[in-house]
């Protein structure tokens, strides 16, 4: 079979396709032909080794998340068969053309469900759930701010808090293209942070008293100024380093004692690997709602394997909306 690998880290030209051996199930994991893989910002940071989850020096396949069909299945398995089209989280990387994957982190995929959308949707689905409904835990009637809103996380978010019941939307975005499309997936507000203080709008969008919900994916100085509109009793949720070199946003214990405000930390690929049980809701209620037209994932492009360098060039570039896929 062909995959991805990555020898040495570096530019999106580090990503070369290669032969690769098919991989050996153990009895509690089924083997997936890959039909659909989801392009994820983690997967630029593991290239550049900056992610948590690769080892320093090794060699690997990128990639957390695809769709396709089960072609055998382990001698322990009891929820799926051959034959049964699934989305998952393989442990050694998802873009190949076969992986394995435990079945704790394998979900099904109806059979009216596109597999291109559900490869598009499990991390992006299951994290913007999980963020807003489990670590937030946000209330009808609230306010919350979304950086990086017209990604795919952003996209789906923004969809989210809507069927939640937020009060105002309000998303952040790079460019005026960017927080058009914010707008068209849901957001009441979209504020180019390039080009604005997106802090001085938040809290006069709020009369003053700020956003009561704030996701935040990019970390650094972007994490500093949000906690400068996070309302009283407000919860921020800091879930990604996306700004460069990946600098880590600070904040003093005095801003949060007397507001009663919170700073909540989120891994999906944490939970994945400690808790993976915990992500069955999320997945099983992201499927449910795309089914039932509620949540759209927004594609924007496909590419084959072989071109996975195109697909993190053009992520890299920060010109993406919604999400991109590979197809082997």
């Amino acid at each position: 079979m062909k995959a991805i690998v990555v020898h040495e880290v570096g530019g999106p030209s580090v990503l070369k396709l290669e032969d690769a051996p098919m991989p050996e199930i153990a009895p509690a994991q089924v083997l997936i032909k890959v039909e659909a893989i989801s392009v994820n910002f983690a997967d630029i940071k593991a290239r550049q080794g900056q992610y948590h989850g690769v080892e320093a020096g090794a060699s690997f396949t990128p990639g957390l998340d695809c769709a396709g069909v089960i072609t055998e299945v382990g001698s322990k398995v009891t929820r799926f068969r051959k034959g049964d089209r699934v989305m998952a989280f393989p442990k050694e990387g998802s873009y190949a053309e076969y992986v394995k994957t435990d079945e704790a982190l394998t979900f099904a995929v109806p059979d009216e469900l596109p597999i291109e959308t559900a490869a598009a949707s499990l991390t992006v689905g299951i994290t913007a759930y999980n963020v807003i409904r489990k670590m937030a835990r946000l209330e009808r009637g609230e306010t919350i701010l979304i950086h990086a809103a017209a990604g795919g996380i952003g996209s789906t978010a923004i969809q989210l808090a809507r069927i939640f019941g937020a009060g105002k939307i309000i998303g952040t975005a790079g460019s005026s293209e960017k927080t058009a499309m914010a707008k068209e997936f849901g957001a009441d507000h979209a504020i180019n942070y390039r080009t604005q203080d997106f802090g001085a709008i938040v809290n006069e969008l709020t009369d003053g008293k700020g956003a009561d919900v704030i996701l935040d994916t990019v970390g650094g100085e972007n994490f500093e100024k949000s906690m400068n509109c996070l309302a009283p009793f407000g919860r921020i949720v800091s879930f990604g380093h996306a700004n460069e070199g990946s600098l880590p946003g600070r904040v003093k214990t005095t801003e949060l004692h007397s507001s009663c405000r919170s700073v909540i930390g989120y891994s999906t690929g944490t939970y994945r690997k400690q808790r993976p049980e915990f992500l069955h809701e999320a997945a099983q209620e992201i499927t449910r709602l795309m089914l039932e037209g509620d949540l759209n994932i927004v594609i924007s492009k496909r590419y084959p394997l072989a071109a996975a360098a195109k697909a993190h060039a053009l992520i890299e570039s920060r010109k993406s909306i919604g999400k991109v896929l590979l197809i082997p």
